[in-house]
């Protein structure tokens, strides 16, 4: 089995999304949440959020070195962030934007495991190509574009150019395909654009990431095979597969590696395990062996779920 000690070798630079989150307590999800009224929980906490800036600190957390380029406002909750990040050892460029204020998400989480998102992000969607520091670029290996989906400016245009950025740049990329939230609100033409946009910059990835549901919806397909094959037809070299309880998977050339999920004793937590399965397989990447790499990843996922392995941390006041 390799040795995590390898996470320590990782360079990771991450572009995504930055916000505060304000999660709840896991609370029974039901009508009741509708309704005027009051549903008291243990306990409420302000933690860092986006997909982006949570994959930063998780690779940070496993010895990782990191950059994170971002956008934020010029408010006190951007200071707060920025500084967050400083304080765990996360080299911060962001884009400061006077004209817009940082954004917060309401994450309420159920009891069966499922979660809500009450958003107001305007920093994160007016994120553009140009308010990108590219020297962050500079002595890491790897590039992390996380939430592809929620800047019009990157998505039409703005990814691509990272993306040629980064590999003239001498840096490997990873996308993470998640879900859109416009798959199933905006209209048909409009989704198939955005979809068309992302694939339209696939050429210029190495790894792709995301679940099963997520690659079927992207690809059109109905099966994971024929997702995966679209996938390397669009030009993506290799996927990473969240299986979740089944463990996760790699494509490449055709073929996919499974490897069984690591048994967790307890479930402490039980969102954020595609990010940490991801984070892990970007800092692995240059390793040959697959399969101990996913032996590795799962390991770690467990750990997490396990509640032995804090990668998100609260905001300090």
């Amino acid at each position: 089995m390799l040795s995590e000690s390898l996470f320590k070798t990782g360079r990771l630079c991450v572009v995504g999304n930055i916000n505060r989150d304000v999660k709840t307590a896991p609370l029974r999800a039901g009508e009741q949440l509708l309704k005027d009224g009051e549903t008291p929980v243990p306990w409420i906490a302000e933690t860092i959020g986006g997909g982006g800036a949570n994959s930063a600190f998780t690779a940070a957390a496993l010895g990782a070195k990191v950059a994170f380029v971002g956008k934020v406002g010029t408010d006190a909750l951007g200071d707060k962030l920025e500084a967050a990040l400083r304080r765990h050892g996360i080299a911060a460029h962001l884009a400061r934007d006077p004209e817009r204020a940082t954004g917060t998400s309401l994450a309420l989480t159920f009891d069966d495991g499922h979660r809500h998102f009450v958003s107001c992000q305007p920093n994160n969607e007016a994120i553009a190509f140009e308010d990108l520091d590219l020297t962050a670029l500079a002595d890491h290996d790897h590039l992390f574009r996380a939430d592809i989906w929620f800047s019009k400016a990157m998505l039409f245009g703005g990814n691509e150019r990272l993306f040629r950025a980064a590999r003239d740049a001498g840096l490997t990329v990873s996308i993470d395909l998640n879900w859109d939230p416009q798959w199933g609100v905006a209209s048909a033409a409009e989704v198939r654009a955005r979809k068309e946009a992302v694939r339209g910059a696939l050429r210029w990835v190495n790894l792709a990431h995301g679940n099963v549901r997520e690659l079927s919806e992207f690809a059109d397909a109905t099966e994971l095979p024929t997702s995966l094959e679209r996938l390397a037809q669009w030009g993506v070299e290799a996927v990473v597969v969240h299986l979740g309880p089944l463990g996760a998977g790699y494509y490449e050339r055709g073929h996919l590696l499974i490897e069984p999920a690591v048994a967790a004793a307890r479930h402490v937590n039980s969102t954020g395990t595609g990010d940490v399965l991801s984070v892990c397989m970007m800092l692995l990447h240059q390793h040959p062996d697959t399969a101990a790499k996913l032996r590795l990843a799962n390991t770690v996922v467990a750990e997490f779920i396990e509640g032995k392995r804090a990668f998100i941390p609260r905001l300090a006041d």
